[in-house]
């Protein structure tokens, strides 16, 4: 995978999504792709076939941020919750929830709900959950470094992984 420093070195992308109400690990995927460009909504299709559920609400980093994933979303009756990008010209655009010049009114309308108070505070439970699942996997569950090569060989990892998150987190709810 190419990497920051321009290099390539054996490495993946490793994705998981978590249901924000109950914080249990409902999705996960593995590629050798640098950025997460265009994965959103396979992991959201993804869940929708392991849960038999249809995702409403779906909240998302900044770094899956793909206009076309936005529209495709809202025409699937899917809420997309994704920061934009700050505008690069100040000068031309105060802020990156202001409405773009020809943008659609799908677009126009993700921004504003971006932009609102409600829309930043659903947005915070992405970091309030998703973040601190994977910082449970780094620290608990040895996901520092994978001792194993190869996409199905990560993608078993990731879902011993998940597994055991979930297993560690409603078995404590059930003793506990």
């Amino acid at each position: 995978m190419k990497m920051p420093n321009g290099g390539f070195n054996p490495a993946v992308n490793m994705q998981f999504a978590v249901d924000t109400a109950s914080r249990a690990i409902v999705g996960v995927d593995v590629v050798n792709q640098g950025t997460d460009n265009h994965l959103a909504e396979p992991m959201r299709q993804q869940v929708e076939e392991r849960t038999g559920g249809k995702v409403a609400e779906h909240l998302v980093d900044g770094g899956y941020l793909v206009k076309e994933e936005v529209e495709r979303a809202a025409a699937d009756g899917v809420t997309l919750y994704v920061p934009p990008k700050p505008p690069r010209n100040k000068q031309k655009r105060d802020s990156e929830y202001e409405p773009m010049p020809d943008e659609s009114p799908t677009l126009t309308d993700w921004r504003t709900r971006m932009g609102s108070d409600a829309g930043k505070t659903i947005y915070k439970e992405r970091a309030a959950t998703c973040e601190t699942v994977n910082a449970d996997l780094k620290a608990h569950r040895g996901l520092d470094r994978l001792r194993v090569r190869g996409l199905k060989k990560a993608k078993c990892v990731a879902l011993w992984l998940a597994l055991a998150y979930n297993v560690m987190h409603f078995g404590s709810a059930l003793i506990g």
